[in-house]
């Protein structure tokens, strides 16, 4: 079967910066903050902020580790000499490696944790420091995967990208044009050498998203999914890890034992109006 994830990228941009606009104004900011990796996700969000608000109201950070791949650098600043914006580079080493020196034995994805969110401690210190509003770099593929870091780099205060595929993320970077060298490479949280998204993931974006499509926004079950086509082991893989990350895509529950929880009972935008 035919699985078309192709987007109006005109309209995707306007819905986008408008969204970005609207969600900073409304907590009385004007400014972006944003950590910019060298990769397509967070290229297309700082693009898009800077669309939305002025090149002079955002603010991009590099924030590397001594083994981070030098064309990650590269690749950013391409992107900030494109768009004309600030960019301060702060790198986390000396941050992170007193942790990692507590235990020998530290696995490199307990390093990748680390890392992630030791980058999303200086991006809400500089968030403070600069008075502009965290932008978040998850795509829609990612979330629904699981494959990010809590509280590391899946925080943000507002995600512009969080509802386009990482194919259709990749189709708006082109017509926004993003560097060719940023949006070709191969997907990578660089988080150790050689790592890729879809070598750990074990299978490519393309192929997922659109499983994903059907699974998600087409509600095919998944033997539905298996029907149209889908390899069996394949459909499991990626409903697994669905139903086993829903907890990355929640505030953590909070027990209930008044009539008025918050989150639950007490919304403050349905309550009060605004």
């Amino acid at each position: 079967m035919t699985i078309n994830l192709t987007i109006n990228t005109d309209l995707a941009r306007e819905i986008l910066t408008g969204f970005i606009k609207s969600e900073i104004t409304r907590v009385g900011m004007s400014r972006a903050i944003v950590n910019l990796s060298g990769g397509l996700d967070s290229a297309l969000s700082c693009a898009l902020a800077v669309e939305a608000l002025g090149a002079e109201n955002v603010l991009a950070l590099r924030l590397p580790y001594r083994a981070s791949s030098s064309n990650s650098l590269t690749d950013a600043q391409l992107l900030v000499d494109q768009l004309g914006i600030e960019c301060r580079t702060i790198e986390i080493t000396n941050m992170v490696e007193p942790l990692f020196d507590l235990d020998p034995a530290i696995s490199n994805l307990r390093k990748g944790n680390i890392m992630a969110r030791a980058r999303m401690i200086v991006l809400y210190d500089q968030s403070e420091a600069n008075k502009a509003l965290p932008v978040g770099t998850s795509n829609k593929t990612e979330i629904l995967l699981g494959y990010s870091t809590i509280y590391g780099d899946s925080a943000s205060a507002i995600n512009p990208i969080g509802d386009l595929y990482k194919t259709q993320a990749r189709q708006l970077s082109r017509a926004m044009n993003i560097p060719a060298s940023i949006i070709d490479k191969p997907p990578s949280a660089d988080l150790w050498a050689d790592q890729t998204d879809e070598k750990e993931l074990g299978f490519t974006y393309e192929e997922v998203d659109k499983l994903l499509y059907l699974l998600v926004d087409q509600r095919y079950s998944p033997q539905e999914a298996i029907e149209a086509g889908f390899d069996k082991k394949f459909v499991e893989t990626v409903t697994t890890r669905i139903r086993r990350y829903q907890f990355k895509r929640m505030q953590p529950p909070i027990a209930k034992i008044s009539n008025r929880t918050v989150g639950y009972d007490f919304l403050y935008l349905r309550d009060w109006g605004t």
